[in-house]
C-alpha cells in the first residue's frame, strides 16, 4: 500500500506483526542470571534404589514389544532436570536403569533405562 504526502512517497506494510504486542528490539542484549533454589527431595540421589509403584508400560526396549515396569526395581542414574548447572523443565526428570532378569539379551540379563516422574516410584531403604 503506497501513500503520498507532499512530494514524498512512504511505503507501509499492510500485514500486521506476527504477535499483536510484539516489539522489535534493536539494542544490545543484556544477560540476566536467574537463580532458582529448589527444595526438592534430597534423598533422591544418583544411585538410589527405587521401585516403580504405578502400572507403567514402556515400548522402547529392544527385542521386546512391551515391558511392564510396575513392581520392578532399579537405580537412579541421572536427574535430567539439571543441565549445565541450570534447572530445566523436564516432564520425566529421573533416568532410572533397570536390569530385567526375566528378559535375556545377547550378553545376559537385559539392561535398559526409562525416564520417570518422582510420583511413579518409591525410594527403597
Amino acid at each position: 500500500m503506497m501513500s503520498t504526502t507532499s512530494s514524498t512517497t512512504i511505503a507501509t506494510m499492510a500485514a500486521p506483526l506476527p504477535f499483536a504486542n510484539s516489539k522489535i528490539q534493536r539494542s544490545r542484549r543484556i544477560a540476566t542470571m536467574i537463580r532458582c533454589d529448589v527444595d526438592g527431595d534430597s534423598s533422591l540421589k544418583i544411585g538410589a534404589r527405587v521401585r516403580v509403584k504405578v502400572p507403567l508400560k514402556v515400548y522402547h526396549v529392544p527385542k521386546v514389544p512391551e515391558v511392564d515396569l510396575s513392581g520392578r526395581e532399579g537405580n537412579i542414574k541421572q536427574n535430567v532436570s539439571i543441565w549445565k548447572d541450570k534447572r530445566i523443565s523436564a516432564n520425566f526428570p529421573y533416568k532410572v536403569e533397570f536390569v530385567a532378569e526375566d528378559i535375556q539379551g545377547p550378553r545376559g540379563p537385559l539392561k535398559f533405562v526409562a525416564h520417570l516422574r518422582d510420583d511413579e516410584f518409591e525410594l527403597l531403604e
